[in-house]
């Protein structure tokens, strides 16, 4: 009932809904229900690439429009609130003026590549935005001064979001209630304010014009709509979400490098959280993130626990060796392609 109220969109299918309510559960108390610092940190991980991949679904699910800078982006916005933090001191007013500075120039350098690119074909587009990518992910890496380098940067955020700040002495249901649960909760409700805002937009007039140009842009421009701009729109759009993305991100983990916020496996693994949940539906980010970073995190735990559980039967242990849960994760990957083509989602809502 209440996403029918927020955007029209319901999930249109039973077991997806027990599904999706499951996630939002297990998110909104993950520091009660999960205790221990791997498990919060692997319910952030999850809030945030919700967003990231989200965004990234605007432009390729909705807008049919293939990029691969879209790390650039969610590395301009961790690097801008680290920058401000750096110079202007620990305070909210730092994050406010590096997230929003990183935003505007997330916003800026999207409606450049746009104008000049997105009257080319597809494939040239999602070229010159790999060079771009590229080329700002070795200026970062080379800039040391201002950037850091390859080390990157360590950042002190403001103190009431660090567990140093305690504002309240006794635990509540074995939680202590400090800087770290804070950081957490506003990770939390910026995912699900970032949501529930694109899940309008897609099904928004906005939304469903990206959808006519994603399924046919002659037809589109035929009737009197301009593609360019409606794509160049998404696009800066969903840049400004993932530089967004990235300034949560920084706060959250405290650091920003390459190859936390740019590098070009970030932008891998986007891809294969859009796949996996299924393309064209912010239904997909939420089970396409939390599925993947949940593999990231425990498969090689899982595989360590079976090849132990089998070390008397013969080739199975190695097969389940924790040294080739890459390995496995790439067969997860295949076998979620082959049973679920139109990922989890379109799978799901086309069961009867």
């Amino acid at each position: 009932m209440l996403m029918k109220l927020i955007s029209g969109d319901t999930p249109r299918s039973p077991i997806l809904s027990v599904i999706l309510a499951a996630i939002l559960l297990s998110l909104a108390f993950a520091p009660f229900l999960f205790p221990g610092t791997r498990p919060l940190d692997t319910a952030a991980h999850i809030c945030i690439f919700i967003i990231l991949v989200a965004s990234y679904d605007l432009m390729l699910g909705y807008g049919g429009i293939v990029s691969f800078a879209h790390t650039m982006f969610f590395g301009i916005g961790a690097y801008g609130v680290a920058l401000s933090l750096e110079h202007m001191g620990r305070s909210f007013g730092a994050v406010a003026f590096g997230t929003v500075a990183g935003m505007i120039l997330a916003a800026a350098l999207a409606f450049v590549i746009a104008m000049f690119s997105l009257r080319v074909r597809a494939i040239f587009f999602a070229m010159i935005t790999l060079a771009v990518a590229s080329a700002v992910a070795v200026l970062v890496s080379q800039f040391s001064t201002l950037t850091g380098g390859e080390d990157g940067m360590t950042l002190k955020i403001p103190r009431e979001l660090t567990p140093a700040f305690k504002f309240h002495d006794e635990k509540i249901l074995g939680v202590r209630m400090n800087g770290k649960l804070l950081n957490y909760y506003m990770v939390f409700f910026s995912t699900l304010i970032l949501f529930l805002v694109m899940l309008r937009m897609v099904n928004s007039p906005f939304g469903s014009v990206l959808k006519a140009i994603r399924e046919n842009a002659f037809r589109a421009e035929a009737v009197g709509y301009r593609v360019v701009v409606y794509r160049t729109a998404v696009t800066v759009i969903s840049a400004m979400i993932a530089a967004l993305a990235g300034a949560i991100y920084a706060l959250w983990l405290r650091y920003v490098g390459p190859a936390t916020t740019l590098s070009f496996d970030i932008m891998l693994d986007i891809l294969l959280m859009v796949v996996i949940g299924g393309m064209g539906t912010m239904y997909g980010a939420v089970i396409g993130a939390t599925v993947f970073v949940l593999a990231q995190t425990y498969l090689q735990d899982l595989m360590g626990t079976a090849s132990d559980a089998t070390s008397a039967l013969p080739l199975i242990p190695d097969l389940l060796n924790p040294d080739r849960w890459l390995l496995w994760l790439g067969v997860l990957f295949i076998l979620s392609i082959y049973f679920f083509p139109t990922g989890v989602v379109g799978r799901l809502r086309g069961a009867k």
